[in-house]
């Protein structure tokens, strides 16, 4: 097939700009031809002010170029990764012109909530779901601490709920998980539109073998992902089985200084793909424990691959992804307490761990191999092709 992939790349390089490439590489390497039409968001640094804010509700120039693109060549499907904020939902409104359908992965909550991951001060919120016109996040400043920003993007979604582009525009969306398809048919887009289809991992980085006698954190460092909480764990775990984490982040200094306070703290920095997939195959567990409602988790399957169990917050989809006792173990959102007593049981119950490794290692096998995933995302086109042509 031939497809056009849309994605407004992000500042800070994370798991979406990973799942982005993974998904653009599998399609062309079988026999697929994919177009990149692509912006980044280095260039709102010199952007003004006022030019930003129009752009994130309509850009004229991504309309008008993505209509050019479309016209020039023949397209099956357009998929959009990410729009915001500077090619914005026009891309939606130019494939329309030039009868092209439409795909949208669903990476996170932008649709619903302006700062995009249901999360103010430090907890879940969602006060602004099913919201016409999310006036909280105005008042929270929401997106990037700003009240002046989060009303440009509260602006944005107002105006294109209010013109139907999430309901008409948009032929089929991806969510990653089944929880966040729940989540965006309680927040207003329609069910019968969203499908579900997580990431996956390729190539398959193989087995560890789980001897390295230590934890694993691995993500971005920021609040919303829970660190304080595994430092405040490790007080109680301690030396009984040391912690690495691995990333980087606004709290990057803050763990530092635990790991100066605590010997048995590691901190890594940002290391290449290569050296996370030895780190975690020779990890005892994996720690996931977001406070946020992630989507999906990539972090999670990769761990699976690697045949670590995964150790991760009993909400959202990282209580979907983990098998409690099977692939990993959930403890309570927030708790460091029951997070260190579930880290001591998986050291007091070796045979255990070693069988919830081959069962991690398992259903990676069964659901997140770049096979399946292409298979599902291939029907996706193909369905959403011939609903147009029809």
């Amino acid at each position: 097939m031939r497809i056009l992939s849309v994605h407004n790349r992000y500042q800070v390089r994370g798991g979406e700009e990973e799942c982005y490439e993974a998904e653009i590489n599998l399609l062309r390497q079988n026999g697929h031809s994919v177009i990149s039409y692509e912006d980044h968001n280095d260039r709102i640094k010199t952007m003004p002010a006022l030019q930003l804010a129009a752009r994130t509700i309509w850009s004229q120039g991504d309309y008008t170029r993505i209509r050019r693109c479309l016209a020039e060549q023949p397209i099956d499907v357009v998929h959009v990764q990410n729009f915001f904020p500077l090619i914005s939902p026009a891309v939606y409104y130019a494939a329309q012109a030039e009868q092209v359908p439409v795909v949208q992965t669903l990476h996170n909550y932008r649709l619903l909530c302006p700062n995009a991951l249901f999360f103010r001060d430090g907890k879940p919120c969602e006060d602004c779901l099913g919201k016409a016109l999310p006036v909280p996040s105005i008042h929270h400043g929401c997106y990037q601490q700003s009240r002046v920003a989060s009303a440009v993007t509260t602006a944005m979604l107002s105006t294109h709920r209010a013109l139907g582009s999430w309901q008409d525009k948009v032929d089929i969306y991806i969510a990653l998980t089944q929880f966040a398809r729940q989540k965006f048919v309680e927040g207003g887009l329609p069910a019968d539109r969203i499908v579900v289809k997580p990431h996956f991992i390729s190539p398959d980085p193989g087995p560890g073998t789980g001897q390295g006698k230590f934890a694993l954190y691995v993500g971005r460092l920021s609040v919303e992902k829970g660190l304080d909480i595994v430092i405040e764990a490790w007080q109680s775990v301690g030396s009984n089985l040391p912690l690495k984490i691995v990333g980087d982040g606004l709290l990057a200094d803050f763990v530092t200084e635990a790991t100066q306070k605590f010997s048995y703290i590691e901190y890594l920095g940002r290391q290449p793909l290569a050296e996370v997939y030895a780190l975690m195959g020779e990890a005892t567990c994996l720690i996931f424990p977001s406070k946020w409602y992630e989507t999906f988790g990539r972090v999670a399957i990769e761990a699976f691959a690697k045949g670590t169990p995964v150790i991760g917050a009993k909400h959202g989809a990282i209580e979907e992804l983990i098998d409690h006792g099977r692939t990993g173990l959930h403890f309570n959102p927030g708790d460091a307490n029951h997070l260190a007593e579930q880290v001591l049981w998986c050291l007091a119950n070796p045979q255990t761990l070693a069988e919830m490794r081959v069962e991690a290692r398992r259903e990676f096998e069964k659901n997140y191999g770049a096979d399946l995933n292409l298979k599902k995302l291939t029907e996706i086109y193909q369905k959403v092709a011939a609903d147009r042509k029809n």
